[in-house]
């Protein structure tokens, strides 16, 4: 697989099968993807990997937080501005309706939207998690620093022939997942990650996320 395939065929996944990842091969990925640009090489990202009888841990501990404490835990960042203005605003209300229309959820059954959003939270069955903190001294170019890891770390995830599914509503529970984690406080979770193989038959994997054309985002100048 050349890397304009690993680009094109990564999406977010969002029903995975049981099949279960070999150890070895994410100990590679994630120790491979630290090539991933950094300024200044500071290296800022601190990975956790949970799996096995650890990761159902983990499952069985969210499905008794998200009984107790449905609209989550005070938050360390906002996922997004609290003011999105147009087209962002726009972006995300076309994913969220094609996901959902992918899923036959119609816009007024809110009760069943909640309880698709809730499989975030079991990381849509995937057998592999991962999340992803940094240091709370760090600013903004560090933050990007940590995209470019993920990015990388789910381009080679592509080349192993595995999905996966960036999910940054773990943000909503940092208190819980910090502790579960054994977070130090100056560190703070940025997300989470599914990972394994994707189920073909899972409907939400059925749709793929638009895209804005070229001319709305970039601009050419002297060629």
């Amino acid at each position: 697989m050349n890397v304009s395939q690993a680009v094109m065929s990564r999406r977010s996944v969002r029903g995975f099968l049981s099949t279960p990842v070999d150890p070895q091969v994410i100990r590679r990925v994630v120790e491979t993807a630290a090539r991933a640009p950094s300024g200044g090489n500071l290296q800022p990202w601190h990975i956790d990997v949970v799996g096995g009888e650890v990761l159902d841990e983990l499952k069985a501990i969210m499905r008794r937080r998200l009984a107790e404490a449905p609209a989550g835990e005070p938050t360390d960042y906002d996922i997004y501005p609290r003011e999105l203005p147009s087209p962002y605003r726009d972006y995300r209300f076309q994913v969220g309706e094609d996901l959902y229309g992918a899923l036959g959820i119609p816009r007024e059954d809110k009760a069943a939207r909640l309880l698709w959003f809730a499989r975030n939270f079991q990381f849509f069955g995937a057998p592999l998690a991962l999340f992803c903190s940094i240091d709370r001294r760090m600013g903004p170019p560090q933050w990007s620093d940590l995209g470019m890891y993920l990015q990388t770390l789910m381009l080679l995830l592509r080349e192993e022939g595995l999905d996966s599914c960036p999910q940054e509503c773990w943000a909503i529970y940092p208190k819980t997942i910090g502790e579960f984690l054994g977070l130090p406080h100056e560190r703070m979770l940025f997300c989470g990650m599914a990972i394994g193989v994707a189920d073909p038959d899972e409907k939400a994997n059925q749709f793929t996320s638009r895209r804005a054309p070229l001319e709305e985002f970039a601009s050419f100048r002297g060629i």
